[in-house]
C-alpha cells in the first residue's frame, strides 16, 4: 500500500469500487453520468427541416450571403439509412482484372521511386515495375476472390441517406435565422422540369 506522499499521490479513485487511475493529459479522468464529460455547446434550435441535402444547404448558403454567422450553423441528417448499392457481378476474372489495375499503380509508383534514383534507362524502370506490378496484383485479386468460396460474388459500394436534414442554429440567433428565411424562396432555386 502506498501512502499519500508516495510517487501515486496524484492518482485518484475514479471508478466506483477505488481503482486506482492516473488523471491524465486532459485532466481528471470521469466516469460516464457524472456530469464531468465534455460540454455540448450552447443550446441550439431547428429552424427549418428538409427532404433533401441540396435544400439545407441552399438554406446555409442564404443565410451566408445575407452575411448571417453560419459558424454557429449545422445541418442535421436524421433517419439515417445505410444503402449498399450492388455495382456489378464478381468472378476470378474480374477480381484479377481490379487487382492488375491496383497493382499497376502500385508498380508505378515503385517504378517512379526507382527510375529517379537510376542513372541509366529511367523509362524502363518504370515499365518494369507497371508490369510487374500489374501481374502480381492479378495474382493477388484472383488468389483472394477464390479464397472467399463464393460468399460474396459481387461488388458494391455503401452510402449513408438520411432521410431528412434539418437546419440547427444558436438559440441566441434563431430569430435572426428565421427573419432571413422568411425571405427565402426555396421553390424558386428548384429547376424546372423541360417540356417536350
Amino acid at each position: 500500500m502506498t501512502s499519500a506522499s508516495g510517487p501515486t499521490s496524484g492518482w485518484r479513485s475514479a471508478l466506483p469500487g477505488g481503482g486506482l487511475l492516473p488523471s491524465g493529459p486532459a485532466g481528471r479522468t470521469a466516469t460516464p453520468g457524472d456530469g464531468q464529460g465534455p460540454e455540448t455547446g450552447p443550446p441550439t434550435v431547428t429552424i427549418g427541416s428538409y427532404p433533401d441535402y441540396p435544400s439545407a444547404q441552399r438554406v446555409v448558403d442564404y443565410l451566408a450571403d445575407n452575411r448571417f454567422p453560419v459558424e454557429h450553423t449545422a445541418i442535421v441528417g436524421t433517419n439515417l439509412t445505410l444503402v449498399e448499392t450492388v455495382l456489378g457481378r464478381m468472378d476470378t476474372g474480374r477480381a484479377a482484372l481490379i487487382g492488375a489495375g491496383a497493382g499497376a499503380w502500385f508498380g508505378l509508383f515503385i517504378g517512379l521511386l526507382f527510375g529517379i534514383f537510376t542513372a541509366g534507362n529511367w523509362l524502363g524502370v518504370i515499365v518494369v515495375g507497371l508490369v510487374v506490378g500489374a501481374i502480381w496484383g492479378a495474382i493477388f485479386g484472383a488468389v483472394a476472390h477464390a479464397m472467399t468460396g463464393g460468399q460474396r460474388d459481387f461488388t458494391s459500394t455503401s452510402s449513408l441517406r438520411a432521410g431528412q436534414y434539418a437546419v440547427i442554429v444558436d438559440a441566441n440567433l434563431a430569430d435572426q435565422a428565421r427573419q432571413l428565411l422568411g425571405r427565402l424562396d426555396l421553390s424558386a432555386a428548384e429547376p424546372r422540369p423541360k417540356l417536350r
